[in-house]
């Protein structure tokens, strides 16, 4: 795979997270990692939603509602994440 891409299981090691709970917050699409056949394929979108992820879930918040807040970049934008987080 090309340069900059984590398989599954160094995606694992770098956060610290259960093949499990990868798995689970693919599931749930949190994270959406490129697919080649059966490997999945983690570039630098997923690692900084991995990163917001794992601090948002220190910080007390729920899955549901980082994931509400992720859609929200998406779809919109960092300025209207930011008014729904101030809000």
């Amino acid at each position: 795979m090309s340069e900059g891409k984590l398989s599954f299981k160094e995606m694992c090691a770098k956060f610290e997270v259960t093949p499990r709970t990868l798995r689970y917050y693919e599931y749930i699409e949190l994270l959406s990692p490129e697919r080649v056949g059966r490997s999945r394929f983690y570039g630098a979108r997923e690692c900084a939603r991995m990163t917001l992820i794992l601090r948002g879930r220190k910080f007390g918040f729920q899955l549901e509602e980082l994931r509400q807040w992720l859609l929200i970049y998406d779809k919109e934008g960092t300025d209207a994440q930011m008014h729904v987080f101030i809000d």
